[in-house]
């Protein structure tokens, strides 16, 4: 017999059946029936016989509720991973946000718009371009980013181009900003957070999530995030979880440096020239209200940002160090305080604040000086040895020198660990549920 006529009947298990040899075959011992008997198998898609899903006939219908049931979870787990980019049109965005007249989201200096796209509830930023991108190389960073999953991170849906603007389609959040958690202007007596393991976890979450964003993603691009501040941080409930917005809008406005031709250690020179200038003007002047107002605003961008406008990892971690101080004391990043007395403004530093906290605590390591330093809200109730410890990770983040700030990664670890052993702490300081009192007469 040819190759092909068995090739044949292999393929067609039937085909020995239905059509009479024609030259008459020995009789197959068992085992050799064994060997050749081909069992049935279910259609697949694939066309490597490695990766089809063969089932032998006596067990097919024992498996098929199994089957089932993994279609089931496999589209369950469909539902959770990244989705492939939208590119959307500019009418679908000029629907969504009824032509760009319905009530921004958020009284942030970027409009943004709360809608529908496809069927999803979404947020929809827009943003100039600050360096024009061609339209192949957008495509292929918005393929990228859109290919990242990290649970602290919101995730990018899709953009739209339209002239120098971009609007990026973000998942919809619900939750408040950590800003307004922090700092509620109608009762300032009052937050949300109002335990230290609430705030710990928010700290940790966001650590992980700028260590995905730096180290894990697994992918051919840079990222700097560059948007770090209070209120670019969600805030969900019931479990306090932190999550990070505007994640690679940097990247996709062409704010960040691709091939960073300019290192951190050749700017170092600009750094130290801007320092001297500041020092050499310590009064304010009626002329620099602009200029004070600017360095309010940018309250988390390190030194050499501002020199340059080039946006590193290392400028991540300096907004990350501001945003953790923010977390321990409650307080803004600058504070302006109008002095009467020498007719100008004074301005406080968060940074400043933190350091003479730790530095001028006497022989408790800063425990007594930080207790007065910590947000008043959480009542005194905080592990004083953790604090300390935190607060000296964010001074670490905050250092002048970028080269001495450590990486993410590292962060994450120790911030892990504190939150372990906040963790602890807040499981010793419960209320014991086991004793029952009663005031009744014996």
């Amino acid at each position: 017999m040819c190759k092909t006529k068995m090739a044949v009947e292999a393929s067609d298990p039937n085909s020995a059946r239905s059509r009479p040899s024609q030259t008459p075959r020995a009789r197959p011992t068992p085992s050799s029936r064994t060997a050749t008997k081909t069992p049935k198998f279910t259609t697949s898609s694939s066309s490597d016989p490695s990766t089809s899903n063969y089932l032998p006939t006596s067990s097919y219908s024992s498996t098929t509720s199994t089957t089932l049931s993994s279609r089931t979870s496999l589209s369950s787990l469909r539902d959770t991973l990244p989705e492939n980019p939208h590119l959307y049109d500019l009418s679908e965005i000029r629907a969504a946000t009824n032509n760009f007249l319905a009530k921004r989201h958020s009284s942030s200096s970027t409009p943004s718009w709360r809608g529908s796209l496809r069927g999803r509830d979404c947020i929809i930023f827009q943003r100039k371009f600050r360096r024009k991108i061609e339209m192949p190389q957008l495509r292929e960073r918005l393929s990228v980013i859109c290919r990242s999953h990290h649970a602290s991170i919101i995730k990018l849906l899709g953009a739209s181009v339209s002239g120098d603007y971009i609007y990026l389609v973000y998942d919809f959040v619900h939750g408040a900003n950590l800003a307004e958690c922090l700092r509620n202007q109608k009762n300032p007596n009052f937050t949300v957070l109002s335990t230290w393991i609430s705030r710990m976890q928010i700290a940790t979450d966001i650590a992980h999530g700028f260590d995905y964003i730096h180290n894990k993603t697994g992918l051919n691009i840079t990222f700097a995030h560059n948007h770090l501040k209070s209120s670019s941080i969600m805030v969900t409930e019931p479990s306090f979880n932190a999550k990070i917005c505007h994640f690679g809008a940097a990247q996709l406005c062409g704010e960040t440096d691709d091939n960073e031709a300019k290192t951190v250690r050749s700017i170092r020179g600009e750094i130290e020239e801007m320092l001297e200038e500041s020092s050499s003007t310590q009064q304010l002047k009626r002329s620099d209200s602009n200029r004070k107002q600017f360095e309010g605003v940018r309250g988390y961008m390190s030194p050499e940002f501002q020199s340059t406008g080039i946006a590193t990892r290392k400028s991540d971690v300096y907004a990350f160090g501001v945003v953790v101080l923010e977390l321990l004391s409650g307080d803004e990043p600058f504070k302006y305080k109008f002095d009467r007395g020498k007719g100008e403004f004074m301005r406080t530093s968060l940074i400043e604040t933190a350091a003479d906290a730790i530095d001028s605590g006497g022989g408790d390591g800063g425990g007594e000086r930080l207790r007065r330093w910590v947000d008043r809200r959480l009542k005194d109730s905080f592990p004083v040895e953790v604090a300390v410890k935190l607060t000296r990770v964010a001074l670490d983040c905050v250092d002048l020198d970028p080269d001495k700030r450590p990486d993410m990664g590292h962060v994450a670890g120790k911030i892990s660990k504190l939150y372990l052993q906040s963790k602890s702490w807040s499981d010793k300081m419960k209320i014991p549920t086991e004793i029952s009192v009663s005031l009744a007469p014996r």
